[in-house]
């Protein structure tokens, strides 16, 4: 199956043993080769959520093969081997405002009032879109709070991008479920803190947040929406790993994201509460073991994915976060701000982005989980400064 076809590399696919396989021709074919043998090397050791004669979706992160969103992200997997900076990943706030006071919340801090208007959101992401970003993540806040979220997952440019969102499933219904579909809605990350009712109820810090998360989960997989269990792992829930993989299954998802608590937002204090080496080697495993099964979802642990092994920390340099408020961040755990999409282009703070001294060059692993660049640009913020800190222009 030909999934990428410029004249001057052609990417292939095909199966091996349920597996799927990228090869490259033509004569930039040696440069795209290298990359191919990352992604085909987790191709290797993981399974696609859906493969058939006509069509193989790998994850809720990346785009459905072939298709030209496809060819876009392996356009933007070249150009990162050339060195060349790509916001692949585009996520915005849509709204601050939240049914729950989540007691990890990494958003809790951030003001924006203003919250972006429809125009000016539609405007970020069709800027986003010119600059190369395939993936656009609607975030909050809870996104379903917005009764205008139908009509901008419709507006997203569907032959350029995949649109996915953030939700928590509350007040998600039948019928809004169907519209989100309609509009072109392509996966729902829906959080989940806990398989246990009652401590996911404490955690979210209202009772029958659970139940509002199994409806709403209900709802999406019966409108036909991709949906993935993003769970936020922590020391206090790495333990429930197994549960929380029984509860996607159950559920009929296709996907099980893990992501890894920062110490930012409501947590900021708790830097001694994150996970460690060990606990990152422990999910690879996990991810390993639960992705040789046929049935179930499949597992995509962040901390292993943008870890040394495979692609490094995305933030500033292949993923971009934009505010409630239109203050453009690295990623939606980095409360540094580099402008306001209100105030100037995207593409002059990307770029501007790209010259600071932290995002220059790649990194191994999660930003904020490195002491040093905490030190020098986390802790520096004085208590009580309003977030995110907007950084002097002359710095960059």
């Amino acid at each position: 199956m030909r999934v990428y076809d410029k004249s001057v590399v052609k990417v292939n696919a095909s199966t091996e043993n349920g597996k799927v396989v990228l090869d490259a021709e033509g004569p930039l074919a040696p440069v795209a080769k290298p990359i191919l043998k990352r992604i085909n090397r987790i191709f290797l050791e993981e399974k696609p959520i859906q493969a058939d004669e006509e069509n193989i979706i790998f994850s809720t992160w990346a785009p459905p093969m072939p298709g030209e969103i496809f060819n876009r992200m392996i356009g933007a997997q070249v150009a990162s081997i050339l060195k060349k900076r790509l916001p692949d990943q585009f996520s915005i706030g849509i709204t601050t405002h939240c049914p729950y006071d989540c007691i990890h919340c990494g958003a809790a801090d951030i003001v924006a009032d203003p919250i972006l208007t429809y125009d000016e959101i539609n405007s970020a992401i069709q800027q986003a879109i010119d600059l190369g970003s395939y993936y656009i993540a609607f975030d909050g806040g809870e996104t379903l709070l917005r009764k205008d979220f139908a009509q901008m997952v419709a507006k997203v440019d569907k032959t350029r991008a995949i649109a996915t969102c953030f939700t928590s499933g509350f007040s998600l219904n039948e019928q809004r479920a169907r519209e989100l579909k309609a509009a072109g809605l392509f996966a729902a990350h829906m959080s989940l803190d806990s398989p246990d009712e009652a401590e996911h109820d404490r955690v979210r810090g209202r009772e029958g947040a659970f139940k509002n998360t199994v409806n709403g989960i209900e709802h999406m997989v019966n409108a036909g929406i991709l949906a993935d269990l993003f769970v936020v792992v922590s020391p206090h829930n790495i333990d429930d790993l197994d549960g929380f993989y029984n509860f996607a299954a159950d559920m009929g998802m296709q996907e099980m994201s893990i992501y890894e608590i920062i110490a930012v937002g409501r947590w900021m204090d708790h830097e001694d509460e994150v996970i460690t080496s060990k606990d990152v080697d422990r999910l690879g495993k996990f991810q390993s073991s639960m992705n040789k099964k046929w049935e179930g979802p499949r597992v995509t642990s962040f901390p292993n994915f943008m870890g040394p092994d495979q692609f490094g920390c995305f933030a500033g340099r292949r993923w971009m976060h934009t505010t409630a408020g239109g203050d453009v961040l690295p990623c939606a755990y980095t409360p540094l701000s580099f402008g306001n999409v209100r105030e100037e282009k995207l593409s002059t703070i990307w770029e501007r982005m790209g010259r600071h001294e932290a995002y220059k060059c790649s990194a191994e692993y999660c930003m904020m989980r490195n002491p040093e660049f905490r030190k020098k640009y986390i802790h520096t913020i004085p208590k009580g400064t309003q977030l995110p800190l907007r950084l002097d222009k002359s710095m960059h």
